[in-house]
């Protein structure tokens, strides 16, 4: 029988020997049972394809969502958590607004690729001193598991995602922490299936003896090619062929370098029908009991802070993964998914004992989350704000001309 997972459970989980809480979750397409499904495609287009084995079973199965990839849709449903007011998180920001830009955007510590160690924010200014040589940067240069205490306050989903500060001051010997919460998805009795594709001109375009060239000036009332020599562009006093299709098929200088005629059917591997899908997450506890969290400089952490703390991580580690699974399994083009059952939490607790299970749902982990949060600072746990940084002026311009060189290829035509 379920129950819910309250903030008195938790802490006793994680005060415990409980090893780990997992929630397993089973899936089918959202057109149903053999409807086909499209996973990531990774390096010459190839799929992350296994054979595992399953209850004693050979099972060919195909990887839908990777750890990398949980993780980030893990910290967005935080991140919208944050920006909505449901829960207030540490966060840190560059802000890229400048008239310079062609565009702005913001960058915070939920979506950069290393947290609050990314190469952005190192590069980044707070108060007009370099992040990493300011009072909070420099709290990752002494971080570890047996001080967490500076990073718990600056960006605690590092603690609970994993970390390397590979880029600081100390390179390789940078704060590194291990995952403690760990989420994929697969697919399990996958079959490779086909893909097809075919294009229709509505303007009936075919090639004709006339080549297309390349535009030698950009104009607002032309396009840029054109089928007069007169003004196209010369190479070596010939007029360039044009070319914006930058796939091997077609000749330079044909309509369908333009995106225009026809696209002959074609058919080729891609996708995969399946038996099932299934989502298993991890929180680590034992991984969060490894870390200690010490107060003004002490040389050694509080028991009872400690478990503050250690609670916190897992409630912000719960409310991630409920918050993200609550906003559906839509992975990609042609791979939503729909689950078959109910979310839940097991709490795996003794060894050779079936695991107590806990329903939990989107508000109520976020419920959990904050009344942990509020535990954590009445232990006297730093919990900071948001924390805006400003692009140097160096990481500014790099943004700029790389945008200006973006906007111009895609304007040039080889």
């Amino acid at each position: 029988m379920s129950t819910k997972l309250d903030l008195n459970v938790l802490r006793d989980a994680v005060a415990g020997t409980a090893a780990a809480l997992r929630c397993v979750t089973e899936y089918q397409p959202v057109g149903g049972p053999g409807d086909k499904v499209f996973p990531p495609t990774y390096a010459k287009g190839e799929y992350a394809e296994e054979t595992r084995m399953i209850d004693g079973e050979a099972i060919n199965c195909v990887l839908l969502d990777s750890v990398q990839s949980q993780a980030n849709r893990h910290e967005l449903a935080l991140l919208e958590a944050h920006r909505s007011g449901r829960a207030w998180l540490p966060l840190i920001l560059t802000r890229f607004d400048d008239d310079k830009l062609l565009k702005r955007f913001i960058v915070t510590s939920l979506d950069a690729p290393h947290r609050v160690a990314d190469a952005i924010f190192r590069d980044s200014l707070l108060d007009g001193v370099i992040f990493r040589q300011s009072e909070h940067g420099r709290l990752l240069n002494t971080a570890d598991v047996r001080n967490a205490t500076g990073l718990f306050g600056l960006n605690p989903t590092a603690l609970i995602f994993g970390i390397w500060d590979s880029t600081g001051p100390r390179g390789g010997l940078g704060a590194k922490f291990q995952r403690a919460l760990v989420s994929e998805i697969i697919g399990y009795g996958a079959i490779a299936g086909v893909k097809t594709s075919s294009r229709i001109d509505p303007t009936g375009i075919k090639t004709i003896p006339q080549p297309l060239y390349k535009r030698a000036v950009e104009s607002d009332q032309h396009p840029d090619w054109t089928l007069e020599v007169g003004t196209a562009k010369l190479d070596k006093k010939q007029p360039v062929l044009y070319n914006r299709s930058k796939s091997g098929k077609g000749n330079p200088g044909t309509p369908s370098k333009a995106n225009h005629s026809n696209v002959t059917p074609t058919i080729a591997a891609g996708g995969f029908t399946i038996t099932k899908a299934v989502q298993t997450t991890v929180l680590s506890l034992v991984a969060l009991r490894r870390l200690r969290f010490p107060l003004k400089g002490a040389a050694d952490s509080d028991q009872a802070i400690d478990i503050a703390a250690r609670t916190a991580l897992a409630a912000l580690a719960i409310a991630a993964a409920t918050l993200a699974r609550e906003e559906g399994a839509d992975l990609r083009s042609r791979c939503q998914l729909f689950p078959t059952e109910a979310f839940g939490w097991e709490l795996m607790a003794t060894p050779g004992q079936p695991p107590q299970t806990f329903t939990l749902t989107g508000d109520e982990a976020v419920i959990l989350l904050n009344t942990a949060i509020e535990s954590a600072k009445a232990a006297k746990l730093p919990w900071e704000g948001e924390i805006e940084l400003k692009p140097s002026s160096e990481l500014l311009e790099l943004v700029r001309r790389s945008q200006q060189l973006a906007r111009t290829d895609d304007l040039e035509i080889s």
